[in-house]
């Protein structure tokens, strides 16, 4: 019987039209010793039932909508209560190539980082597109990180990552809570002494539906992950006893 010592953790907020499909992608390309977690965070489609007809993932139906941070740090948790070695963060809208996995966790074999992030914009050559005004964002928070952490962070908002065992016991308990947690949590690992590498990583335009953030709401969600980053760097670092009571 293999025992699956590594976990994909793939949440959902209403993608019926595209999980079957990453699922199907996913289960072509990576290894056999990585298990499947879909996290359905409250969809109000038919996420649930597409990903279970596939009988490739597990299916974790959250009863309500917890946002990213919530769903992400309900499959971390997944993943220590199982002993994980390794813990990849995939998102289930077809942006991501699963072929970018095993370069992202080559870092964590080699034991050079506790957490990679796969970055769209280290290869020039990727040809990637995105708005100007997400564009914008990712500038500014790549500049935010920088100016806390003293280490250049070309993708920022990237949603692609790994994380080994430390970094998995770690952001199990203290995982970012909001919407779009991905540059607080970069922040959060440095103050708290974990490694963070970026690789190159290939990323696509969405199989289907459309994102969650408006250009309305870009300006008001940048204003509140910046100052979640400001108050993380100013507390101190999280004791260990808090990571084991939590």
């Amino acid at each position: 019987m293999q025992i699956c010592k590594k976990l994909l953790i793939v949440p959902c907020y209403n993608e019926e039209s595209c999980i079957g499909g990453t699922l199907q992608e996913l289960s072509q390309v990576i290894d056999r010793d990585f298990k499947i977690l879909v996290i359905n965070d409250g969809s109000e489609d038919a996420t649930s039932e597409q990903a279970s007809n596939t009988n490739m993932a597990l299916v974790i139906d959250l009863p309500v909508n917890l946002g990213v941070g919530g769903a992400v740090q309900t499959g971390l948790k997944y993943a220590q209560n199982k002993n994980m070695e390794i813990a990849v963060k995939f998102d289930g809208d077809g942006q991501h190539d699963p072929n970018s996995i095993a370069e992202l966790i080559q870092p964590l074999k080699d034991d050079i980082a506790d957490i990679v992030i796969g970055s769209r914009f280290m290869n020039s050559n990727q040809g990637y597109q995105s708005t100007f005004w997400r564009r914008i964002g990712i500038k500014f928070f790549e500049i935010i990180c920088h100016l806390l952490t003293g280490k250049k962070i070309t993708d920022p908002t990237s949603g692609l990552r790994a994380y080994n065992r430390k970094a998995i016991k770690f952001m199990s308990s203290h995982y970012p809570s909001f919407d779009y947690p991905e540059p607080e949590e970069i922040i959060l690992a440095h103050k708290n002494n974990l490694r963070i590498k970026e690789v190159p990583a290939v990323m696509r335009d969405r199989q289907a539906g459309s994102s969650t953030i408006s250009s309305a709401l870009s300006v008001y969600y940048m204003c509140k992950v910046t100052l979640a980053m400001l108050f993380i760097a100013m507390r101190p670092p999280i004791r260990k006893e808090q990571t084991n009571n939590a």
